[in-house]
């Protein structure tokens, strides 16, 4: 503002930045190019950085991460037509998992035609392209629509189910100047709560039953302390989704972890008479096809409508704040007129214990080394890859929400590596463990080198079981014949050393967890390559 209290004229890319910051925005995750320079040329004068990363995937990437695991919005800002469509995929990601990324791009000017001209990255309905993958897709029309429009994605994303947004402004904004007031952002929503009536009879249902269980997915990491607080009194076990992974401290007496594929999942789900579930969608591919049967008592919370009925319909739908609709409940419940037989929770968790690590046994001499040295706090920022969701997801234990950073849904490739970048910039202090397959290392290799330029002490564990594992193994499974899956393997080591990264080769497998603990006060990232020596590897069943 000029001393006669009207705004002073700034360009569009400074009104761009000016928001952002206001927003807390300190941190994004991009690649200059010729139609978005004057965004980056206002960065520094904001106090926001800028992440390089090799490619825009691996920025919305990145972004993801950094959301993931810090409950922040991840922002990236690509250039046009290419820049934006290449970071299309991350955000049909983010879309599908719930995660709050904003994409920021130019699109082409206010007056051109709209058949095209042959302008550079011209793509005539960017705005239209990346409205399938994000829940609202944006462009403004003039320099003060700026302003409103930041304010409006942060408070769309900061209510109720975050997903993605994408803001388009015309190259021919971001260089002209105006006049624009600033916008402030808007105040946060008071958490919604259901009605007093569904409450009492949610809490009438749970007090009545006599085998009940919880299932926590990624909505419930707001509320982790009111998940254990009615565990707890209920005396229930607590399942979780993969994005839900470690809401319940997976060392609790209570806490059964993740890994839905393994039959003793689906078997508890048909066993039991009640189940309390916490912002999930109860998806079918957290389940691996084996859905199982539910109870008709099904008490579900969630702060999605949609959501809400989504393959489950409950016979108790909670519409509301996770955290403040199970602080309700628990005021609701009666006092307790038994105790949790103790011994039948400590006989139930070593069963699903067991079929965990039957599931990882591949790799469960590498795992039980990385439990052995990971802090409580630690993050595992994990590609799609077999080592991570046969083998992680049940067998490494995790101990905070928001600390296993997947691909669940949308089930992208190359994940782990810009993931785990962003998890790292977010919170640098905080140990943040990468894990890889080799075929989607090499879709994000590049990646390496941003981490080496950022000087992160960020363990990248690849295992390699040469080629497309998964794939692989369904081809053989269908009787067909095996081919185009089978990936000879780079220097991993070398590869990444000559990217600016330590390298290593594992010939042991229990080693792994001192390895990566020297890789978490390493001076730059270390890739730690693991070969498999499995059916996976070889291509045999059996």
């Amino acid at each position: 503002m000029n001393t006669t209290g009207q705004p002073q004229e700034r360009t569009g890319g400074e009104l761009l930045m000016a928001a952002l910051a206001a927003h807390g925005v300190d941190t994004v995750f991009g690649i200059p190019g010729t139609h978005n320079l004057g965004i980056f040329a206002a960065m520094g004068g904001h106090g926001i950085r800028n992440v390089t990363t090799r490619h825009e995937q691996g920025a919305g990437y990145a972004a993801d991460g950094y959301a993931r695991s810090s409950g922040r919005v991840g922002v990236v800002v690509t250039t046009t037509g290419p820049g934006a469509t290449n970071a299309a995929t991350a955000l049909g990601q983010a879309y599908s998992d719930s995660v709050p990324v904003l994409l920021i791009a130019p699109g082409v000017p206010r007056d051109h035609p709209s058949d095209g001209d042959g302008l550079l990255h011209e793509q005539v309905d960017q705005r239209g392209t990346l409205a399938g993958v994000v829940r609202q897709s944006h462009r403004v029309q003039s320099l003060a629509e700026i302003p409103t429009a930041v304010a409006r994605a942060f408070a769309r994303m900061g209510h109720g189910r975050a997903r993605p947004e994408y803001l388009e402004i015309p190259l021919d904004l971001i260089d002209e100047r105006g006049a624009v007031p600033d916008v402030a952002p808007l105040p946060p929503a008071a958490p919604g709560v259901p009605a007093e009536a569904e409450i009492g009879s949610a809490a009438r249902a749970l007090a009545g039953a006599e085998r009940i269980l919880i299932i926590a997915g990624g909505g419930a990491a707001g509320a982790a302390d009111q998940v254990a607080a009615v565990a707890e009194y209920l005396g229930a076990p607590v399942i979780t989704s993969t994005n839900g992974k470690g809401t319940l401290p997976e060392d609790h007496p209570l806490a059964l972890g993740a890994g839905m594929q393994i039959e003793a999942f689906p078997e508890l789900v048909e066993s039991v008479d009640t189940v309390l579930a916490i912002g999930t969608e109860l998806a079918s591919a957290d389940w691996f096809g084996r859905y199982p049967q539910f109870p008709r008592t099904v008490v579900r919370i969630d702060a999605d409508p949609t959501g809400l009925l989504t393959n489950v319909a409950p016979s108790h739908p909670l519409l509301g704040d996770a955290a403040e609709t199970l602080r309700l409940l628990l005021e609701a419940l009666p006092e307790k007129d038994r105790a949790a037989d103790p011994r039948a929770g400590a006989e139930l968790k070593k069963r699903f214990v067991q079929a965990q690590e039957a599931s990882a046994e591949t790799w469960m001499e590498s795992f039980r080394s990385l439990n052995e040295v990971l802090p409580d706090d630690a993050v595992i920022a994990a590609d799609n890859a077999m080592s991570a969701y046969n083998g992680a997801v049940p067998a490494v234990r995790l101990c905070r929400p928001r600390s296993f950073l997947f691909p669940t849904g949308f089930g992208t490739l190359g994940y782990g590596l810009p993931a785990g970048i962003g998890a790292k910039l977010a919170a640098p202090e905080t140990p943040v463990v990468v894990l890889q397959g080799d075929g989607g290392l090499m879709f994000v290799i590049g990646e390496l080198a941003a981490a080496a330029q950022a000087r992160l002490a960020l363990p990248v564990i690849v295992y390699d079981n040469g080629g497309y594992g998964e794939i692989r193994n369904e081809m053989d499974d269908r009787g067909e014949p095996v081919h185009s899956v089978a990936l000879p393997s780079p220097d991993f080591p070398a590869m990444a050393e000559a990217m600016g990264c330590h390298g290593v080769h594992l010939s042991e497998p229990g080693e792994l967890g001192q390895t990566v603990l020297r890789a978490l006060e390493a001076d730059r990232p270390t890739v730690i390559h693991v070969i498999e020596h499995s059916r996976a590897a070889t291509g045999m069943r059996g």
